[in-house]
This record gives structure tokens, C-alpha cells and sequence, in this order.
């Protein structure tokens, strides 16, 4: 049974006791009854507006090629049809790239993959839009393409310049140490595959500007771009965004571009205009995880101990950087994951292919550099005939001098007593050894087990963004609204943000309400990624009500010749030394002596750096943690398996909402699960996504979530400053899955009596875990040849 931990069971240091459903309490989802209730809006369930347009993008056929022609002709003539636009239509910036130059809104001569919009047609509906946008004309004259990560290294061909992580003295390390192993694997992509899928509403204001309604993760940099393809100041743009069905990373930078062509076709009509992609489309045009095809060679001592290490991780960006840069850097520096690797060079490559740019994932880049050094254990476990956790646990980051390769000292060391405890409470030694028996004696089925660790850092790798804003308001009965730059996708940001503020002013959180995320309000905010949505604003919360606090506390020590010590917030009351007074009381009487009831907070993550040139510094403020045990059965006959059981132990530092942690938790290990066994990006040898609908791309359904999951948080409090001593929970429970991924290629290995780790791409579909089972046998038949070369020459000697 799945088991939910609850208040009771949570330690004092986790759990406040707030009756007011502040800080520390599980306090429901601020939307959970309307979600319940389907009372919730998204962009699509917005009444549509008088004459409404929608939107559909004719795609490129080719990967790589030049147009020769475009006859748009039957298209500008299709029923419905009121307007069709190609890049030479944009008035003001046709790029529209997050960072790098290289994302034309609309491609020009040049286009660069299968999907990519040429035009986009305005229609009176929908589906007069998609039919419309089928009857163009194009002829093109095709380009070599690049496809693969292969192709790309064989041309040297990259979005990016290459990027290296150094420790110590790696080739000589390696050389010198007493075991050498090399190998690579290749980890696929994921598709975001959200509920509700990319979509922006653009209407138009009366003084000529755009008000934009998306389902985005970045507000500020849709009201940027689509000033700029407008040729418009930003402050005639109001980007908003109340909720999303999901986001995941794909709404961060992928929604710009329809945003943008939702402004440009109202600007143009003067109508409002809707663009939501069908599922189809939005899996064809918009990004993915990154592949990445990791090589690597280590040296290490006969116990284990990693004495040098040298990693290639390259990643499949796609036609442009987009977001490749910090994608792949995050990559490098989770490439030691929980380990000190004593001497090492991590190389990161950006590779270009003829495929749909690539972007932010739940993770980045991280769990595709954690696979790396996980295989890496794996391996030197089975070569030495070593359980894989005793060698994890050896080469753990320890109190001392250890360091990451990019310089970072690791000042928490929260693993090794974490580790021990999920290895007491999962009773992982005593399963190890049944599941060894079990394997000894059965030919068919065979079971597997394995705990793995995450440690991964908090913040963005780009220093400006880790910066957040606020705007509080007190209304005089009491009720405080709340303005934030984070955007909810479903995770409870704005659940943590009411709490936060409920118990700046120890008032109860049905007196919070926290508002559309507006870039008329609060301006210039960083996207809701990184996993530091409530890091940065919730203290940015914090900052505006300590600022409001400040004001009403000097009020009440003039107004009562009161000291301000005799002057406390409590239980929705205001203390005034003997004497107390409501809070909805005490504000009116601070509004009619003309006290301010409104404040902007400000954050801004201390102590970070990272010298891109050196390669070294401190790019995260603290690292999340964490761990969990998988246990698997497999079919040898087949590659079927299930998941049997999960154990996960995780560090959220002082919870600010346990149920909403272990939720995310859940989630987050369930998504990482499909990503590694179930969800399969391909392509054709055309360059064609062929993994393009719900029919031939496998997410995990409710049936395959283990029966036995079982989810506790680890009682630590962080020693960083953060919003009150909490930790991020959204991206790290991902990596936890790696644990359901080493539990499957722990049970091939046991096929040869733990001697061998056979190569196990992810996912980890039925199809690789029977291939895998075959290079097993493979490896059975040439140790029994070996065996046998080595008897018939013991007794000719005799």
C-alpha cells in the first residue's frame, strides 16, 4: 500500500504546531476544490471574446533544407481564412531565443527541422485553421542533415563551444590506479507531455498594447519578446498567468513563440486571438529533454574508491542553443552526483542537430550527468564482486576537504546518515539476501535491488535570475493579497506563499489570497524553474511583510506609548501589552492614521558565483538530498517487469508543507521512473518524431505505480538562511528514480551471479531489458569457455 506520512508522525522540527494552516502544516492545495470541481480556468476555459481568431503554423517537411518556393495562395483562400503571416510580416524582431540568437518566430529561406512553423494562418476556428494550413504549396532544396549525437561529433558540429570541469590530475590518477574500466551509455530525451498542452490568448488594449494570457513559466520573458517582435515598449505588454495544467520546464521558454504570433495576428486584425496547439503539434514543434550519450573512463583502488575519473557527456540540443548552455552545465556539475571523485575532467559538449531544439526539463541537465557516474558505480561493483551500495557508500562526500569538480565545498553532509537510515528502515540488507537466494532459484523470474542517492543543488546556474519579487496588499477588513513573480503549475507554489505570508502576520491562511502572476505588477521575474519558485519568492513574500510589519509595529508603539517588545502578532490578534485587539481591528485603526498597508519585497540568493573561465566557484546555495530502494521482477523469457516496491527517504530541510512535499515527491519519482523505463523519444532516418501522440509515447498510468511506495521526509533543517530553513523539493525526487533503473540492471546482472553489469540505455523498455539479458548470456557462454580453456590446460600441465 501506498502510505502517506502524516502530521503526527513528523517530527516537532518538521511540523509547526499551526492551527492557522501556516508554516509547517499540511494545509490543502489552494486550488484542490477547484480542481476538484473543475471549477479551475485555464487559458482554454476563458469565455471566448466577440470575434476571436485561432491559430494554426504550416510545418517544414525536411530537416535541413532551403525554399524554393511558397505558394500560399490556396491557404489565404481556405474557408474562415482572415490571415496568413510569414517572417517578413514581423514588424519588429524576428528572433525570438531565450538567450542565444537562433529561434526565427517563423523560418526564413533556411529551415532546420521537421515541424518548424514557415507561416501561420488566422482563422474564425479552429479547425478552419488546421485544415487551411495544409493546402500550401512549398518546394525546397534539401540540405545535408545531422540527425544524431554521432553525426554531430563526427562533423565537430555544436550549438555552443565546448565547456570542461577539472579536479586534480585525472589521466595520471587513472593511469597509476590498481583497476581501470571504460564504457558509455546513452540516456534519451522525455517529452513533457503536461495535461494541458502549450496555449496563449492575446487581446488588445486600448491604448495599442497587448494583454497576453498564457500558460507559461516565464511571464517577463513573454512580455519581452513579444514587445520586441511587435516593435513595442515592454510597458505597453502585460503578460499574466494564473495557473498551468503542468509545465515541467517545456513552458519556460516554449511558450514565447506562441504568445508572440497570438500578439502579432491581434495587433494586425484587431481581434483577439487564441493559439493552442493540438497534442500532435505541440509534441512535433516544441522541445524535449535532451539525449545525452555519456563516455567515461576510471581508475579506482581494489575497494572501490574512485581515484580519477574522465566523463564526456554531449548533449542532443537540437537546431539552436536555447536553453543548452546551463542545460548542459548542470549536467557537469551533477556528473559526481553524491560522490568525491578525487581527480576528474567532466567535458561538456553541445552537439547541433537537424531536430526541434531542445530545452528545460524537470532536472535540466542533472540527471542525465547522474546517470553517467551511476553506471560508472554499477560497473565497478560487479568487477570487483562488491555489493553497489558498499561502493556508494565509500565514495560518499565526507566532512573534510572533499570538493566538487567545479570547486563547490559540500558544507551539509546530510547522505551518509540519511543512507543509513533508509538502509535500516527498508530492511535492504535482509532483502539483498533473499533476493540472492530467490535468483539462485528461480530460472524465469529474477528480482532486483538497489539504493541509490541524489544530491543536487539549488539555484539557477545563470546568477541574475536567482532573484525574486513581491507585492503585498492589506485591505482595511484584514484580508491581505499577495503578488508574486512564480507561477503555479500544480506544485503548490502559491499554497507555500499564503502559508508564508498567513504566518509573517500569525493570521489564519483563509485571510491570504495570492493573485495572477502579472508582469504589471510585480516586474522583471526570473522563470518558476530551478526548483526555486518558493526559495526566491517566498522570501520575497517575507521581505513585504516584514516591511508592512515594521510600519504597524512603530504605529502601535506612538499610538499606545507602548515599547515595541509588548507589540506580537498572535492567533489573528494584534498583542498591545495588556491588551489585545483583532487584526482586522488593529488594520482599519492603522489605516485611518494614515499607515502604509502596501509593500514590495525583494530577494536576492546570497553567496553564489561561478567564474566560467576558471570553471570554479560556488553556483548553488545548498544542496536538496536524498535516496530511495527499488525493488524489481523481471520475465528472462520476455524483458517484461514490474516494480515491486519503493522506499524513499528525502531531505526538504524544514518542511513548509509536508503533504504537499511528499506529493511532489511521489510525482516527481513517478515522472523520473517513465523517463528512464517507459517514455521512448524516436526518430525516423529522416528526421521525422515518430513518437508524436499518446499511442506511440508510453507515460506511467496509475498502474504502474508500485504498490508498495512508501515516502518520508528526513527531519533536518537546512543551515542555509532560506525561507524558513526549508529546502526545494520540485526537481531533486526525479533522480530518486535512477534507484527503479539500477534495481532492473541489477537483475540482469544477477543472471551471472553479479560478475556483470550489461549496458543498459534508458529507458529501459522490455525490448533493452531483453537484449541486456542476452549480452548476460553472451557473457555466460565465454566465462564457461574460459573455464573450461583454463581446466584443459591445468590438467595437461598435470
Amino acid at each position: 500500500m501506498r502510505r502517506l506520512i502524516t502530521n503526527s508522525e513528523l517530527s516537532p522540527a518538521i511540523v509547526a504546531p499551526a492551527s492557522n494552516g501556516g508554516v509547517g502544516h499540511s494545509t490543502a492545495h489552494e486550488s484542490a476544490h477547484k480542481h476538484v470541481r473543475g471549477a479551475a480556468e485555464y487559458v482554454d476555459d476563458l469565455p471566448l471574446l466577440p470575434g476571436t481568431l485561432f491559430v494554426s503554423t504550416g510545418q517544414s517537411t525536411k530537416p535541413h533544407a532551403r525554399i524554393r518556393t511558397l505558394d500560399l495562395t490556396s491557404v489565404k483562400n481556405a474557408p474562415g481564412v482572415i490571415d496568413v503571416i510569414v517572417q517578413s510580416d514581423i514588424p519588429g524582431k524576428v528572433d525570438v531565443a531565450p538567450v542565444y540568437s537562433g529561434d526565427p518566430l517563423l523560418a526564413g529561406e533556411l529551415v532546420e527541422f521537421i515541424g518548424q512553423p514557415i507561416y501561420a494562418v488566422a482563422a474564425t476556428s479552429f479547425e478552419a485553421a488546421q485544415r487551411a494550413v495544409l493546402l500550401a504549396r512549398i518546394e525546397y532544396d534539401e540540405l545535408p542533415a545531422q540527425l544524431t549525437v554521432e553525426d554531430s561529433l563526427a562533423e565537430q558540429s555544436f550549438v555552443l563551444p565546448q565547456h570542461q570541469l577539472l579536479l586534480g590530475d585525472p589521466d595520471a590518477s587513472i593511469s597509476v590506479a590498481p583497476h581501470h574500466l571504460s564504457s558509455e551509455i546513452y540516456v534519451r530525451g522525455q517529452e513533457h507531455f503536461y495535461l494541458e498542452g502549450q496555449i496563449s490568448e492575446a487581446r488588445l488594449t486600448e491604448d495599442g498594447g497587448i494583454h497576453v494570457i498564457s500558460s507559461s513559466q516565464h511571464p517577463t520573458e513573454l512580455q519581452k519578446l513579444v514587445a520586441e517582435v511587435l516593435a513595442i515598449p515592454f510597458h505597453l505588454v502585460v503578460a499574466e498567468v494564473r495557473r498551468m495544467g503542468g509545465g515541467f520546464g517545456g513552458k519556460e521558454s516554449q511558450a514565447a513563440p506562441l504568445a508572440c504570433i497570438a500578439a502579432l495576428f491581434a495587433q494586425r486584425t484587431r481581434r483577439p486571438v487564441r493559439y493552442r496547439m493540438p497534442r500532435r503539434d505541440d509534441m512535433v514543434q516544441t522541445g524535449k529533454r535532451h539525449d545525452f550519450l555519456n563516455r567515461w573512463r576510471v581508475g579506482f583502488t581494489s575497494e572501490g574508491k574512485l581515484l580519477g575519473v574522465d566523463m564526456l557527456l554531449a548533449g542532443k540540443c537540437g537546431f539552436s542553443a536555447d536553453l543548452s548552455e546551463g542545460i548542459v552545465d548542470r549536467a557537469m556539475f551533477h556528473a559526481d552526483n553524491a560522490y568525491f571523485l578525487n581527480n576528474a575532467r567532466i567535458l561538456g559538449l553541445r552537439c547541433k542537430t537537424h531536430t526541434v531544439s531542445n530545452t528545460a526539463f524537470r532536472g535540466f541537465g542533472g540527471p542525465k550527468g547522474m546517470m553517467a557516474i551511476e553506471t560508472i558505480v554499477e560497473d565497478i561493483a560487479r568487477y570487483l564482486g562488491k555489493d553497489p551500495l558498499d561502493i556508494r557508500k565509500t565514495n560518499l562526500y565526507q566532512p573534510g576537504a572533499d570538493e566538487t569538480p567545479y570547486g563547490q565545498k559540500i558544507e551539509q553532509h546530510v547522505l551518509p546518515a540519511l543512507i543509513e537510515r533508509l538502509e535500516q528502515s527498508s530492511n535492504y540488507r535482509a532483502r539483498r539476501v533473499a533476493i540472492t537466494e530467490f535468483n539462485k532459484t528461480h530460472r524465469t523470474l529474477k528480482k532486483g535491488l538497489a539504493l541509490t542517492p541524489v544530491k543536487f543543488g539549488i539555484s539557477f546556474t545563470a546568477k541574475h535570475l536567482n532573484q525574486a519579487g513581491a507585492l503585498l496588499q492589506i485591505y482595511t477588513d484584514g484580508s491581505l493579497l499577495i503578488n508574486h513573480g512564480g507561477t503555479e503549475m500544480g506544485q503548490g507554489l502559491y499554497t507555500k506563499i499564503q502559508q508564508i505570508v498567513a504566518s509573517a502576520f500569525d493570521v489564519s491562511v483563509q485571510r491570504v489570497m495570492v493573485s495572477s502572476t502579472r508582469t504589471d505588477k510585480v516586474p522583471n521575474t526570473s522563470p518558476t524553474a530551478a526548483s526555486s519558485g518558493t526559495d526566491l519568492n517566498g522570501m520575497a513574500a517575507k521581505d513585504a511583510c516584514d516591511k508592512i510589519k515594521a510600519d504597524l509595529i512603530a504605529f502601535a508603539v506612538e499610538h499606545f506609548q507602548l515599547d515595541a517588545a509588548q507589540i506580537s502578532f498572535a492567533q489573528d490578534q494584534v498583542v498591545l501589552g495588556e491588551q489585545a485587539m483583532s487584526f482586522a481591528e488593529f488594520i482599519k485603526l492603522a489605516y485611518l492614521n494614515r499607515v502604509a498597508l502596501s509593500a514590495t519585497g525583494h530577494y536576492r540568493t546570497p553567496k553564489i558565483y561561478y567564474d566560467r573561465a576558471k570553471a570554479k566557484g560556488q553556483p548553488f546555495l545548498y544542496f536538496s538530498n536524498g535516496a530511495a530502494v527499488a525493488e524489481v521482477t523481471l520475465d528472462c523469457l520476455t524483458g517484461e517487469y514490474k516494480v515491486e516496491q519503493i522506499d524513499v527517504l528525502h531531505d526538504v530541510g524544514k518542511s513548509l508543507n509536508p503533504a504537499i512535499d511528499i506529493g511532489q515527491i511521489e510525482g516527481g519519482f513517478i515522472q523520473g521512473m517513465g523517463w528512464l523505463t517507459t517514455e521512448e523519444l524516436l526518430w525516423d532516418e529522416k528526421g521525422r518524431l515518430i513518437s508524436n501522440s499518446p499511442a506511440n509515447y508510453k507515460i506511467p498510468t496509475a498502474f504502474d505505480v508500485p504498490e508498495k511506495f512508501t515516502v518520508e521526509l528526513f527531519d533536518e533543517p537546512n543551515l542555509e538562511n532560506t525561507i524558513h530553513l526549508s529546502k526545494a523539493v520540485g526537481e531533486p525526487p526525479l533522480m530518486l528514480a535512477i534507484s527503479v533503473w539500477a534495481a532492473l540492471r541489477d537483475a540482469c546482472s544477477s543472471t551471472t551471479d553479479y560478475q556483470f553489469s550489461p549496458r543498459l540505455d534508458t529507458p529501459a523498455t522490455p525490448e533493452r531489458i531483453y537484449w541486456a539479458l542476452q549480452e548476460c548470456a553472451e557473457f555466460n557462454k565465454a566465462h564457461a569457455a574460459s573455464a573450461q580453456q583454463n581446466s584443459l590446460a591445468n590438467q595437461g600441465g598435470v
